[in-house]
């Protein structure tokens, strides 16, 4: 049997109560912050960033997403249910096509702002 002894450490904050105040209703739950984590990963990968930059200029179906982005289908199809389940991207039908759309407009904001910054 294991005995676990835990040490609290009591460290002076620094900053004034109206901060620390404004910090702790700032910083998400951790169910908001698995979401939050899910949402920013839908950014971590280049043939995502790829999909992203091509869909913040138009709403693509699967077929010209491949031929336009050089990307084979299978990885694609991938790709766009990551992107989906991140909530980053959705699609409609149209008879029996799928179109492609990111979501919210502050998703090509963000990524707009990251190339501005990095490049």
């Amino acid at each position: 049997m294991s005995i676990y002894i835990r040490y609290i450490v009591y460290m002076e904050i620094l900053i004034d109560k109206k901060k620390q105040e404004l910090i702790r209703s700032y910083v998400p739950s951790d169910d908001s912050l698995k979401v939050l984590a899910l949402f920013f990963d839908a950014f971590s990968d280049k043939t995502r960033l790829k999909i992203l930059s091509a869909l913040a200029i138009s709403d693509m179906c699967v077929s010209d997403m491949s031929a336009l982005l050089n990307i084979n289908q299978t990885t694609l199809s991938h790709q766009l249910g990551k992107l989906r389940a991140s909530n980053v991207v959705d699609y409609r039908r149209q008879g029996k096509v799928s179109f492609y759309f990111i979501c919210a407009k502050s998703v090509s904001e963000l990524l707009l702002a990251a190339v501005n910054e990095t490049l």
